[in-house]
């Protein structure tokens, strides 16, 4: 037609990011929480590959194609009741958001509250259940790209908390319990109240804020650094502060209020964190930040991260962690896109010498990960410097703790 291939190119990629966010909406289940995934780590994409995705991908953090509402009915019915409507002034049959495996919608309570209904797709469960079970399938495959993964006992793990994000009770009963440690007084962040819980039906506070996503497109640099160091705080300060990680960190979870304290929506993907558990991690970070390559590898080895037989070259072992370790050894560090493409190609790089593929990891793990990974993501998002280091020296129990002082010497 006469255009020049830049631009033909350009449009080519526009609508095939449009097909790629209707595709990924529509399939819910698995494949959404996939797309939300990627919406992430865009940052790691180079910028000539990532740019006319960019925004298609952020769009998936925050909405995805709507459930009809006829089905949103029959899920309020089914779980509030036939006259489900006398439970509300106002139902708005237009989602606000929609995400992996349920969609919400703006209401007024019968006492005049703003709530928000979140409604769970019908058979989102089974969709869900049949999406692991297609990758356990492939499990061998990932055993063979990565000999020293435990990849039975990981992909356990994953299903057990996807199955408990299913069950809004279990959701319910995890907000109530941040909330109470977060209280409504509390000057950092802001714990939406439950309202109501029945079937696949969860209704709670409703709160108005900028999301997080909306701060990574427009924020100014003050306001991504503010809204970075509460995003940090907050995933930092949960296991110490209600015994609880919250396990789905993407940015449509949370809005910076008026008041700057930052709002924590969608509690389904939580990790329950035992007092023992927070101080063996911490431990593991601070032995992780020492120059003495021996004892990290030793305290890898204890955590089962390199597991028994494994053989590691420390040189490797220590190049691949130093650049890892870096926000928790500076005062500030600044998180950024380079820096996490330079991350990706580290850990992805599955030729035979890159000890990555010798490395497990370990069931107890595995939601710890992800939050580290996917938080990592958002910071990097959000092209961010923050102090990292002094909130993990807050907040994480072990990282301060030098009862171990001997370490730092060995």
């Amino acid at each position: 037609m006469g255009k020049p291939a830049e631009m033909v190119a350009l449009e080519i990629q526009q609508r095939t990011a449009e097909q790629l966010f209707k595709v990924l909406g529509e399939l819910k289940g698995g494949a959404m929480k996939l797309g939300q995934m990627l919406s992430i780590f865009e940052a790691a994409l180079p910028p000539e590959i990532a740019g006319p995705y960019r925004a298609t991908l952020t769009r998936l953090q925050e909405a995805a194609p709507p459930l009809p509402a006829t089905a949103v009915h029959k899920v309020l019915a089914e779980g509030l009741g036939e006259d489900w409507r006398d439970d509300f002034a106002e139902f708005d049959d237009r989602p606000a958001a929609a995400a992996s495996i349920g969609q919400v919608h703006r209401a007024v309570w019968k006492d005049g509250r703003q709530v928000a209904v979140k409604v769970q797709y019908p058979g989102a469960g089974k969709a869900l259940i049949s999406d692991f079970n297609q990758l356990a399938r492939i499990g061998k495959l990932f055993g063979v790209l990565m000999p020293g993964l435990d990849v039975k006992s990981m992909l356990a793990e994953l299903k057990e908390r996807v199955v408990e994000e299913l069950d809004y009770t279990i959701e319910a009963e995890s907000q109530r319990r941040v909330r109470e440690a977060y209280p409504a007084d509390d000057p950092d962040f802001y714990i939406p109240e439950v309202v109501a819980q029945a079937g696949n039906v969860l209704v709670t506070e409703w709160i108005d804020g900028i999301p997080l996503s909306k701060i990574i497109t427009e924020g100014d640099a003050e306001t991504r650094n503010r809204a970075a160091l509460l995003y940090c705080r907050f995933l930092l300060s949960g296991p110490k502060r209600s015994g609880l990680l919250h396990g789905d960190p993407h940015p449509g979870n949370f809005r910076l209020l008026e008041d700057g304290r930052l709002g924590v929506l969608d509690f389904g993907a939580v990790d329950r964190i035992t007092p023992d558990f927070q101080y063996r991690m911490g431990r593991l970070l601070r032995i992780g930040t020492l120059e003495g390559i021996d004892t990290i590898e030793k305290a890898l080895r204890d955590e089962d991260f390199i597991r028994e037989g494994v053989r590691v070259e420390a040189e490797e072992l220590q190049a691949f962690l130093a650049p890892i370790t870096e926000p928790f050894v500076e005062d500030t560090f600044r998180f950024s896109r380079e820096w996490l493409r330079d991350m990706a190609a580290r850990v992805t790089d599955l030729r035979p010498t890159n000890v990555v593929r010798q490395l497990n990891l370990p069931p107890e793990y595995v939601i710890v990960h992800r939050v580290l990974s996917a938080g990592t993501g958002v910071l990097c998002q959000l092209e961010c410097e923050i102090p990292a280091r002094a909130e993990s020296l807050r907040w994480v129990p072990g990282f301060a703790d030098e009862s171990d002082a001997e370490l730092v010497g060995s």
